[in-house]
């Protein structure tokens, strides 16, 4: 589903969580840049991807905002990210996993069996804010602001999440 905006590698989703309520997410795009890799820091893209709908949104390249992946061409904006409300409630359910009130889970979409969780970063990088045009701050503040939250169901929590950070929300 990536093989158009990725370059030898494998394509993994990472989606930040707070207090158990997914708050943004991306997708990072080896390149040649990256020897494959799908490390920001190794020069892969990330893209911004909607909460609500599961579709990238904008994409960052080098701390620049781009629209086509530099070695493909293709636009890497639009690009409906299957099985996106399983991956947000894999995020949802990491606290209960790990206790942990602000992590970065990592996956990746295996072709026959779907989602599969990579690995949980206590201290995930803030890429994701130039991926997504927006800022953690808000949203982090906007959980707060509802201390309940923590008591809902995983797939509560998703719901929620899907309207509350929506592009253009917040």
């Amino acid at each position: 589903m990536f093989a158009d905006v990725s370059y030898r590698g494998v394509p993994d989703i990472r989606i930040v969580a707070y207090c158990g309520v997914p708050v943004m997410g991306m997708v990072r795009l080896p390149t040649r840049t990256s020897d494959g890799k799908a490390n920001l820091h190794r020069g892969a893209i990330g893209a911004g991807i909607d909460i609500r709908s599961g579709r990238t949104i904008t994409a960052v390249h080098r701390s620049r905002i781009i629209a086509h992946h530099p070695d493909t061409r293709n636009p890497v904006s639009g690009i409906e990210v299957p099985h996106w409300k399983r991956m947000l409630l894999i995020a949802a359910r990491g606290m209960e996993i790990t206790g942990l009130g602000y992590l970065g889970v990592d996956l990746v979409i295996d072709r026959v069996r779907g989602p599969l969780l990579l690995e949980m970063n206590a201290r995930p990088g803030l890429a994701i804010q130039l991926a997504n045009r927006a800022g953690l701050l808000r949203r982090l503040e906007r959980v707060d602001e509802l201390r309940g939250l923590t008591s809902l169901s995983g797939e509560e929590r998703v719901a929620w999440a899907m309207e509350a950070f929506a592009t253009g929300r917040i």
